[in-house]
Formats: C-alpha cells, sequence, structure tokens
C-alpha cells in the first residue's frame, strides 16, 4: 500500500517548495513538501475555516487536528496570541514543516506534536477544535476525531469541522448529534460545509 498525507512516514522522496499565502490579514511564507495535504496553496476548505472561525466565549486553549504543514492553527495563533494552540498530525513530515513554518512566521504561542486522532492530546480543556479531517482515512478516522474532540473540550466548547458534501457532510451532521449539545451550519461555499459542533 502506497502512504498518504495521513500516513506517520513518508516514503516519497522530500521537494521542498517554499511560497507566500495571506490569511486573516497576515502574509505568511509557507514552506510544504511531497506527502503532504495540498501541498502548492491553502485548500479551499481550509481557508474558507480559517476566514469564519469565531473564538467561543469560554477559556481554554485550541486545538489543530490534522494540522499538515500548518494553515489554520498558525493563523489562528496569529489571530489570538492570548490563547496557547495545539497543532497535531499523525505525519511526521507535515509535523516537522508545522514547526519550521511556525519558526519562519514568529508564531510563538503553539505546541507541534505528533498524535494519531487526538490520543496523544494531554490536554482535556479546549476551549475550541478544529478540523479539516481526513475523509481518505475513512469515516471511522473521522467519527474517532469527532468523538475524542467531544472529550477534550470544555463545556460549552466548540468543534469547527470543514467537510465536502459529496464527502459526507449531511452523515457527519448526524454523527456530531449524536454527542454534541448543538450543531449548525455556519456557511457553504462551493459544496463545503463549515459545522459547529457546541458541547
Amino acid at each position: 500500500m502506497s502512504e498518504h498525507y495521513y500516513s506517520r512516514t513518508q516514503k516519497v522522496e522530500s521537494e521542498p517548495k517554499y511560497w507566500d499565502f495571506t490569511l486573516r490579514n497576515k502574509l505568511f511564507r509557507f514552506k510544504t513538501d511531497n506527502g503532504v495535504f495540498s501541498k502548492k496553496e491553502v485548500d479551499f476548505g481550509s481557508r474558507l475555516l480559517i476566514e469564519v472561525f469565531e473564538l467561543p466565549n469560554v477559556e481554554g486553549p485550541v486545538l489543530d487536528v490534522g494540522c499538515g504543514y500548518g494553515p489554520i492553527g498558525l493563523s489562528i495563533a496569529n489571530n489570538y496570541p492570548e490563547r496557547n494552540v495545539h497543532m497535531i498530525d499523525v505525519n511526521e513530515r507535515a509535523i516537522e514543516l508545522a514547526k519550521a513554518n511556525a519558526e519562519q512566521n514568529a508564531v510563538q504561542n503553539v505546541e507541534i506534536y505528533e498524535s494519531d486522532t487526538l490520543k496523544s492530546v494531554k490536554e482535556f480543556n479546549f476551549a475550541a477544535i478544529l478540523t479539516n479531517p481526513p475523509i481518505r482515512a475513512g469515516k471511522k478516522t473521522v467519527h474517532d476525531i469527532f468523538d475524542q474532540s467531544y472529550e477534550h473540550l470544555v463545556t460549552s466548547g466548540e468543534l469547527w469541522v470543514v467537510i465536502q458534501k459529496k464527502q459526507g457532510a449531511p452523515s457527519a451532521i448526524e454523527k456530531l448529534k449524536e454527542r454534541f449539545t448543538t450543531v449548525e451550519t455556519i456557511d457553504k461555499a462551493k459544496g463545503y460545509f463549515i459545522i459547529k459542533a457546541v458541547k
């Protein structure tokens, strides 16, 4: 089986690339590479999630699940410097890139570490969790992220998810309704749904 961006290790040859992208009015310089998700630009789903996200009015850090090379977590950390932002991914190469991008863009209020879903996350008091989930890893992995996110949020904390309609947004909403107090679609564009689930 060939490795994917949601595999722990990447055998595909490293070929780093650098490019600039503006997120939340800040120009970021990103380093990306083969074997990570959306290596040539910040994908539309992540951009939409970044643009519409609002920090809930509860205390606690923020978590980016499946951070890749870091666009979601770093842009949110830059926007909310008073909050600590955890960034996790199963992909070792993605983690190294995210760390390099945090340093390159002078974003210091982040903790970046490897985790298969949320298994290595020790904090249980997140105010918000954001994810552009690895759909190709399968429905079980995506649903595990939803269930584990619920456990790691404070009461009234929020899980923000971006998912395409054709990749299962309606079934994701039904799954989230099984655990969360309220689930609503915040925005839709080009077939992408931004879903907010409140614990």
